[in-house]
């Protein structure tokens, strides 16, 4: 191998270029700090650029000023308004349930042949997410095959970690399957490329889903070990009783704050009952008397604990607990609630929101990267939530349901409905004018999908509030500082400096090697980083690449796009793969065991594609 000649290497750009690079790698090592939310570091990103492009203002070789403000253009860029709206209607389509009855059809196909509903549901989740964002995909099915593996014994885990990886491997073969598609095209656009349309590429992203769903479906689930998923968790229940306060007894005349006292903090009483039909505050200074009934909700071991240290009688209804009349969990259901953005939980405590008093179910753990944070009640109710985390949460059935059809939590269980309504055929056909004007209407994506939203609106299959909870901050700020931070490359000549380096790098390679060796970096980065920040800033680089080789940019933009969408390899990579990492028990390692094999062979493949597609030389 011929030795890389450091003097072919390009000379180093002018302060501003040099600049805009070290704030790129910059912004590439905060994305990846887990401890800052990614939407400061998009903030701060945006800020020091449009600052320091202020402070230094920067006129270029033709005499053309770069203005700082436009750095914000981002937040009206046409993608970032395609992708928000699409969110918008994807939401619509969970609000309404759209796509419940697949849903159902599935679960039933389950009962007849495991391994081939395990292929029909693993071609529906790339089919699905084509044309529609992935997480509602997700949450769709990943209630259905936790159902699947509580019923027949066989471990969720050899199931959803497959079924995420295939809406991923289908997300990339339109324009509108992931926000990064609608970015790259766009950006692309931008730049002065042709407008890819909604299946360009979808032809070498078919045969290279097909080969990964066939991993996925024979051998991925061999790779996985045993997990336990967080539905099957252990936690002590929590049952439902009375503490009727008995005549000369230690409760009687003090206040609850005594009796809290009392109990080593264990005592959290709901409702207090007196007499008959009255109901009494419970206030820390409320005063106890006999014969009061006392609401509480805790393990059985803690209740008679609590039985004990009161001098109190332990009842349920009418009947006193003993042993022959234990206590008894009927009707009561185990379910998850996902801290997802946009959800009423993040950023909060369950005490600052009187969590149980709001929607009457019990906490019994908290999850998060897989592992529990905490059992204990106390520290339960101080955990702060953040994005991804899992509440492990028991009520009645019923209770939950309702919360699931209300649609302002995130709930996965095994058996409550999803919700439908009669809106749902009305939201489907919204979505499928969308994709259909889009793809045969020569309309950009941005107005149909604007125009799909208004009609999901003014048909009442959303809310205003639904459609606000669907957005996401995340996403807008990572697009836009991404956006930004592309522009800046583009404009002062560091993604031309970035292409010079790479094709120095490469010198002597075919074109065919070198949009490979472009697909595999920006997976490298795709799981290191957002998806969106390596699509924006790899797109104008791939397309000075081709420049300078003087060869069709357009097999190098999408490479971008395919080696963007590889967010296969760790969990942190995609949003869904947080959501089954945590609904399947998954550890880092399961996603790398899985998602690198799968990595290189969708890059091979499309490796050999891309060159037969564009008739590029070896």
């Amino acid at each position: 191998m011929t030795a890389i000649n450091i003097t072919t290497l390009p000379p180093l750009p002018d302060a501003h270029a040099l600049a805009v690079l070290l704030l790129v790698l910059l912004a590439l090592f905060l994305f990846t700090r887990e401890s800052i939310a990614i939407e400061t570091s998009s903030l701060f990103i945006l800020a020091m650029l449009s600052i320091g492009f202020t402070v230094f203002p920067y006129v270029n070789s033709q005499g053309q000023h770069l203005e700082a403000l436009q750095f914000f253009n981002g937040f009206g860029h046409e993608a970032l308004v395609a992708v928000c709206a699409l969110m918008i209607a994807g939401n619509g389509l969970v609000r309404t349930g759209a796509l419940v009855p697949l849903g159902r059809i599935l679960a039933r196909l389950w009962l007849v042949s495991p391994a081939l509903s395990m292929l029909l549901t693993l071609l529906v989740g790339a089919f699905l997410s084509a044309f529609v964002n992935n997480v509602p995909i997700v949450v769709l099915l990943l209630p259905i095959l936790i159902s699947v593996s509580l019923r027949t014994g066989e471990p969720a885990s050899g199931m959803l970690m497959p079924m995420g990886f295939a809406t991923l491997v289908g997300g990339m073969s339109t324009s509108i399957g992931t926000s990064t598609n609608l970015l790259v095209v766009s950006v692309a656009a931008d730049m002065g490329l042709r407008r890819l349309q909604m299946f360009d590429f979808f032809v070498p992203a078919a045969i290279v889903a097909a080969i990964a769903i066939v991993y996925l479906w024979l051998i991925a689930p061999r790779l996985l070990p045993a997990r336990k998923a967080i539905l099957s968790d252990t936690s002590p229940r929590i049952f439902t009783a009375q503490l009727v306060i008995l005549e000369d007894g230690f409760a009687v005349g003090k206040t609850l704050t005594e009796l809290i006292e009392k109990s080593s903090g264990l005592l959290e009483v709901s409702r207090i009952m007196r007499g008959t039909g009255t109901y009494v505050v419970p206030l820390p200074d409320a005063q106890i008397q006999a014969g009061d009934r006392l609401m509480v909700n805790d393990t059985p071991d803690n209740l008679k604990e609590l039985e004990s240290a009161l001098d109190a009688m332990l009842y349920v209804g009418d009947t006193p607990v003993d042993e022959e009349h234990p206590l008894s969990g009927e009707g009561q259901q185990i379910a998850e609630i996902v801290v997802m953005q946009g959800s009423p939980l993040l950023g909060m405590t369950l005490r600052q929101l009187n969590f149980y008093d709001r929607y009457q179910l019990m906490v019994l753990a908290i999850h998060r990267e897989g592992n529990s944070v905490e059992t204990l009640r106390e520290k339960i109710a101080q955990a702060r939530l953040r994005i991804g985390d899992v509440l492990l949460v028991q009520g009645d059935q019923d209770t939950i349901g309702e919360i699931k059809r209300a649609g302002e939590l995130l709930v996965l269980d095994a058996t409550a409905d999803l919700p439908y309504t009669d809106k749902a055929v009305t939201a489907l056909l919204i979505m499928a004018a969308i994709i259909l004007v889009s793809a045969f209407g020569d309309v950009p994506i941005a107005i149909s999908a604007v125009g799909g939203v208004l009609l999901m609106l003014v048909t009442r299959c959303l809310t205003w509030r639904h459609a606000s909870m669907a957005l996401s901050t995340q996403v807008i700020l990572i697009v836009a500082a991404s956006l930004a931070m592309g522009s800046a490359l583009l404009k002062t000549g560091g993604a031309e400096y970035l292409a010079q380096v790479f094709v120095a790098l490469t010198a002597g390679a075919s074109p065919a090697v070198i949009v490979s060796g472009l697909m595999l970096l920006m997976a490298i980065m795709t799981n290191i980083v957002s998806n969106n920040a390596a699509a924006v800033i790899g797109t104008p680089i791939a397309i000075s690449i081709a420049q300078q080789l003087q060869v069709d940019p357009e097999p190098f933009v999408i490479a971008v796009l395919f080696g963007a969408n590889m967010s296969y390899a760790t969990p942190m990579a995609y949003k869904t793969n947080l959501l089954v990492m945590h609904a399947g028990g998954y550890k880092f390692t399961d996603f790398v065991r899985v998602g690198v094999p799968l990595t290189i062979i969708v890059w091979l493949s499309l490796s050999l594609l891309l060159p037969v597609m564009y008739s590029l030389s070896w």
